[in-house]
């Protein structure tokens, strides 16, 4: 799945949209309703002070006196009570307006909270080419971004929607009660006034999309800065990332003014098709009131209620083009809920065996895509407590046949069988709990040493973590840091040197102790020193075990149990280091003497 190629196809899809999000507002769906509730008083206050300009021209300012209800107030008790019953029903909105911004800051922060886990819980299932395939930031910005547009933005602009409608019908309904001739003309106008935010759906559609990938990549600018800050400097690279930046920057710029472009004309389009209106009203109006079909107070009303009506009818304008980029969003988020990963348990998954006695590479060719074929039709068994050691030229494929076993990938034809049981039958959680990796650039999460070893075994007790620190002999580094096991580890681990990382991440596959390692160039970027000290941890390791080991220098496994040649996706030659050297221009034969003359070229 390429997360450029998005194109959110179900964004028009409303109804289909909201029924998918619902789920997520349902835990909430008391807090959100009374939220609404709330916003519908606030938006009726709104025609408070239009309704007040009535009485208060034609009683208070004309000095009569109300009846109501055969009751008569006083002209001067009106001119006294209107100005501070205004100030009561503002200070009332306000309180209510509070009170509806707590609540849908709270609903929204939970909803999106609820989606962002859901989606983070799908994430980290993801197979490793959706890694591949798609930049960190792209990924950054897909799940943590689009959530917070889709499920945040949805209750606020229903909040504001319903607000605004509602302060809208206030001020219909005192226009109603001033003319309603006059309000007929002044609704129809404003209707009009409305229509253009009906034209702008797909434009929406496409810059929002637009945007997310050029978003992606200025996230993916910046954490190559920031990852690769040493060769930055090295290199001076300053330039390059700036220009990448101004670059991403720019592309942003032009696409987000693209739409300005041409929604930009609706706000004074709207603003025309208004005025035209209220000078129909003032003309009319001036007319009734010459012909005395109505008053003062009801005209100055009138035209307050239109004037402020216009403020609720362009924010529903801007609330509707809102909430479209939030169905974009929408569609966007239950894209990436609807991928279903291509790594994925069998629905009659078979339990893992208790030992494995071999493990088998029948016919297996593996292709990263339709171009580039990475191994062809490998043959190939290794017994239970046998190491196998591989080699061959750079980009040859060994790193690829093991990324095969764990299903890191799966195999494009052929099989990978353990006891003759294809691995794609057995549970995943379970295949991989019983494969140890030890990679040359072992990732350390951020925490302390001891957290870091004991992410491969949660309830290890302290005798046999204290037992792989001594094995990896790690204890050395330990016993040198001022806080010892619980030294806290800077991201990456990268405040530790290279060797220090190797064991730590040594300790972490023995403290697992399953039946299959991996050691993919475990020791290629050591000096020779800390590749003595690693080589004998993993030698410790290794014990017992079945164990895959690529590596660069062909000393560290000539005194591996069989070798395998891998050259150009292709099983070149399979035997012991004696018997591979003894070949006559054999490929191994060819890689061992360029590195014990001295050679300069590096063998990967």
């Amino acid at each position: 799945m390429k997360l450029k190629d998005t194109q959110a196809i179900t964004s028009f899809r409303y109804g289909w949209l909201l029924k998918r999000i619902f789920p997520y507002i349902k835990p909430f769906l008391g807090r959100v309703i009374l939220g609404f509730i709330v916003a519908i008083p606030v938006g009726l206050l709104d025609g408070v002070v239009s309704f007040a300009l009535k009485p208060y021209m034609d009683y208070v300012i004309g000095q009569q006196n109300l009846i109501i209800f055969g009751k008569e107030i006083p002209y001067i008790f009106l001119a006294y009570a209107m100005p501070f019953a205004i100030i009561f029903f503002a200070a009332f909105q306000g309180v209510l307006r509070y009170l509806n911004s707590y609540l849908t800051d709270w609903t929204s922060l939970k909803i999106t909270n609820a989606v962002k886990n859901d989606l983070f819980a799908r994430l980290v299932f993801m197979d490793t080419s959706f890694f591949d395939e798609n930049s960190s930031g792209l990924i950054i910005n897909r799940y943590l971004t689009d959530p917070d547009s889709a499920s945040k933005g949805i209750v606020e602009q229903i909040k504001t929607f319903i607000i605004s409608l509602f302060g809208a019908m206030s001020l219909i309904t005192v226009m109603l009660y001033s003319s309603w001739k006059l309000a007929i003309v002044g609704v129809l106008v404003l209707a009009v006034a409305f229509m253009p935010v009906l034209l702008i759906r797909k434009k929406i559609k496409s810059v929002s999309n637009k945007n997310t990938v050029i978003t992606g990549d200025i996230m993916t600018t910046m954490n190559e800065t920031y990852a690769g800050n040493k060769v930055v400097t090295a290199y001076n690279l300053q330039e390059r990332q700036k220009s990448l930046f101004t670059d991403g920057i720019n592309k942003s710029f032009d696409v987000s003014i693209s739409l300005t472009k041409r929604v930009g004309w609706m706000s004074p389009l709207m603003y025309l098709i208004a005025s035209f209106g209220i000078a129909f009203v003032l003309f009319y109006g001036t007319k009734l009131i010459y012909d005395g079909h109505m008053t003062a107070g009801s005209f100055a009303s009138f035209v307050t209620s239109l004037l402020l009506l216009y403020k609720p009818v362009k924010t529903l304008g801007n609330t509707m083009t809102n909430i479209q980029t939030i169905f974009v969003a929408m569609g966007r988020v239950f894209e990436l809920f609807d991928y279903i990963p291509l790594i994925k348990n069998k629905e009659n998954s078979v339990s893992f065996p208790a030992h494995i006695s071999n493990i088998r590479f029948d016919n297996v060719t593996f292709a990263y895509n339709e171009n580039t074929t990475a191994l062809k039709n490998i043959n190939l068994t290794v017994k239970e407590g046998e190491t196998l050691a591989i080699v061959g030229n750079s980009g040859g494929g060994k790193s690829t046949l093991v990324n095969l076993i764990p299903r890191f990938y799966d195999v494009t034809n052929g099989s990978i069988k353990f006891n003759g049981i294809d691995i794609k039958d057995f549970k995943l959680e379970e295949l991989r709990n019983n494969i140890s990796f030890v990679f040359q650039d072992n990732f350390l999460f951020t925490g302390t040493i001891r957290e870091n070893i004991m992410l491969a075994k949660e309830n290890a007790s302290e005798d046999e973590l204290n037992t792989v620190i001594h094995a990896s002999h790690l204890d050395e580094v330990i016993n040198s840091l001022p806080d010892g096991i619980n030294t806290m580890l800077g991201e990456r681990g990268l405040t530790l040197s290279g060797g220090q990382r190797q064991r730590i991440a040594i300790a972490r596959a023995m403290i697992r102790n399953t039946p299959i390692i991996i050691l993919d160039e475990a020791t290629s970027a050591l000096d020779n020193e800390s590749e003595a000290i690693v080589q004998k941890a993993l030698d410790n390791l290794m014990v017992n075990k079945t164990v895959f080991v690529i590596a660069h220098r062909l000393s560290t496994i000539k005194n591996a149990d069989r070798i395998a040649v891998i050259n150009d996706g292709k099983l070149a030659e399979l035997g012991t280091h004696e018997q591979l050297i003894a070949i006559p221009d054999g490929q191994y034969k060819h890689l061992y003497e360029m590195q014990f003359k001295g050679s300069l070229q590096t063998i990967k």
